[in-house]
């Protein structure tokens, strides 16, 4: 059963929200969650009579070299004083924020109903911005803040009250008591595999059938006890109520930007940015590799600007869809951009089309194989000198269909959208660079 200690999810605008609280990098590798801390404060702004309307888990810029984990950061929809809120989220921040981590900088952000530009928070999921610009925000919106230590995570504070959610999932996450985050955790795999199969695709993540892999459960030594990912909050708590563990201190239910591809802008090959993700479509220019390590390679092209696409070993069978490329086959390629790498979290293979295979032609006196004459000199028959210029074409059939294909669960991003979402919509730039009509799509 869901115990009395969960706080129910409210829509954003679904009730009066007179002031946002945000909050980012409370957490460490070594322990403590920022989504942890913000379930306590919901539950200490209830208890001192400040209504809690909205619970939001906002994540950011996945390539972030500096992020903690999972890069994210909380917001809170609340009634009240909003200098009262400000003084118990400093007061927990203190308490809970793992300060003693050089990589944990706390930023705490409390805005009324003028919030920071959404801009703000579209570059700070999509790319890279300032403390500096994170308070020039906080100044125009006369929003509350503080900064511990370097401050970094203001920028993540003023994004969580900035973002609009023009797409949103639900996360239930369920927390141990802190003092048992160096312990293994108790959930039951049964039950975890029962709520999977009652539940998908309205819920996604919680085991990798595939690969036999827990994916809800996290190895980490923070309060998360397990989390279940869906569509909304009615599918997220029903999968919750089938699963079985130790005795939760405190549960939650966000609404978030994960599995959406807020991340992801539309791209072309040759003007894309480090450190951003990107949807960009081309034609397959090279046989895909597969290097040391079980990684695979292949190249995509826009004429004459090229992209190297990477599919790594932890995405396991998704490998295989990369394997079956050609050279001529056009595809959708999504992932994020490092040092002129593409890694892929998802393609689609608009076209692919019957493989041409060149061999020696038949003799057509001798009926056997004939052999080549040499560089540019045709073929020879061996047995009765006949000679031939061209090579026999044959077409092979492909068994390679086209559509979307998908990382394993395992090995998707927090905010990659999955295809039991459905197909992800393409962006105008995109569509245009498809010539002609693709009927499935």
């Amino acid at each position: 059963m869901i115990n009395d200690l969960t706080l129910p999810l409210m829509g954003a605008e679904s009730r009066s929200v007179a002031m946002w609280i945000g909050i980012d990098d409370t957490d460490s590798p070594e322990g403590m969650c920022t989504t942890y801390l913000g379930a306590v404060l919901a539950r200490r702004l209830e208890a001192s009579g400040i209504p809690v309307h909205s619970l939001r888990l906002i994540r950011l810029n996945p390539t972030i070299i500096w992020k903690t984990r999972g890069n994210a950061a909380i917001a809170i929809g609340a009634g009240g004083d909003p200098d009262t809120a400000f003084s118990i989220a400093e007061s927990l921040i203190e308490e809970l924020a793992d300060l003693g981590c050089e990589r944990t900088n706390p930023g705490l952000v409390v805005c009324g109903d003028r919030r920071p530009p959404a801009a703000f928070a579209e570059e700070a999921i999509t790319g890279f911005c300032t403390i500096e610009g994170a308070i020039d925000a906080c100044i125009e919106a006369g929003a509350r803040y503080r900064g511990w230590k370097n401050g970094r995570g203001l920028i993540g504070a003023v994004a969580a009250v900035a973002a609009e959610l023009d797409d949103s999932t639900s996360e239930y996450l369920v927390y141990r008591d802190v003092g048992r985050r160096e312990r293994e955790r108790v959930v039951d795999r049964k039950t975890l595999t029962t709520a999977e199969e009652m539940t998908h695709p309205h819920t996604w993540d919680t085991v990798d059938a595939a690969n036999n892999v827990v994916v809800c459960v996290p190895h980490t030594p923070d309060p998360v006890l397990f989390g279940i990912r869906g569509e909304n909050p009615v599918w997220v708590s029903l999968a919750r109520n089938l699963i079985e563990s130790e005795d939760p201190a405190i549960e939650a239910l966000f609404e978030t930007n994960q599995g959406t591809d807020a991340h992801l802008l539309p791209g072309m090959i040759g003007s894309l940015e480090d450190g951003r993700s990107y949807i960009v479509v081309g034609t397959v220019s090279t046989h895909p590799a597969t290097g040391i390590g079980g990684h695979v390679s292949v190249r995509i092209s826009d004429r004459d600007l090229h992209l190297t696409c990477m599919a790594y070993e932890p995405v396991k069978g998704f490998r295989e869809i990369i394997r079956a490329l050609a050279p001529g086959d056009r595809i959708v390629a999504c992932g994020s951009y490092r040092n002129n790498t593409l890694n892929l979290e998802k393609c689609c293979i608009l076209d692919a089309p019957p493989l041409r295979i060149a061999e020696a032609p038949i003799c057509p006196e001798c009926a056997r194989k004939m052999t080549s004459a040499g560089t540019r000199k045709g073929y020879k028959c061996r047995r009765c000198g006949k000679r031939e210029e061209d090579p026999a074409v044959r077409f092979e059939e492909r068994h390679l269909v086209p559509g979307w294909y998908e990382v394993p669960p395992s090995a998707r991003r927090h905010l990659a959208r999955p295809l039991c979402r459905g197909s992800p919509p393409l962006p105008d730039n995109v569509v245009n660079l498809i010539s002609d009509q693709v009927d499935w799509l």
